[in-house]
């Protein structure tokens, strides 16, 4: 059993015979016992444990919080151009506007106190 590597591209998805090989792969390695090296222990209670805080800090920091803002027809039209997934592009243009202070100073009645 190897490594083997697929290249999807965004958007596209795997083949159906694509899918079978990899089906098939991963049932001939459920078959294959865990094998723990010296450079790749296996994990304690505690280690597991202090992963599962960090996994649950580090969601709680991703969660994105849902709001109601107003906006021009034509703007939003032009994002949803733009597909599935739009609001997240919409999200990551107002982060680097914020982090920005020449564009904040460039809208409209902004006041920009940094």
């Amino acid at each position: 059993m190897g490594i083997t590597k697929s290249t999807v591209k965004v958007g596209q998805k795997p083949s159906r015979e694509e899918m079978k090989r990899i089906r098939a792969e991963l049932k001939e390695a459920a078959k294959h016992p865990i094998v723990y090296t010296d450079d790749c222990p296996k994990s304690t209670p505690e280690a597991l444990k202090e992963f599962a805080m960090q996994r649950a800090e580090m969601n709680r920091q991703k969660r994105r919080q849902t709001v109601t803002i107003r906006i021009q027809p034509e703007v939003l039209e032009k994002y949803k151009t733009l597909g599935r997934g739009y609001s997240g592009i919409m999200a990551d243009v107002l982060r680097l506007a914020a982090d920005n202070p020449e564009i904040l100073s460039r809208a409209s009645g902004a006041m920009v106190t940094r």
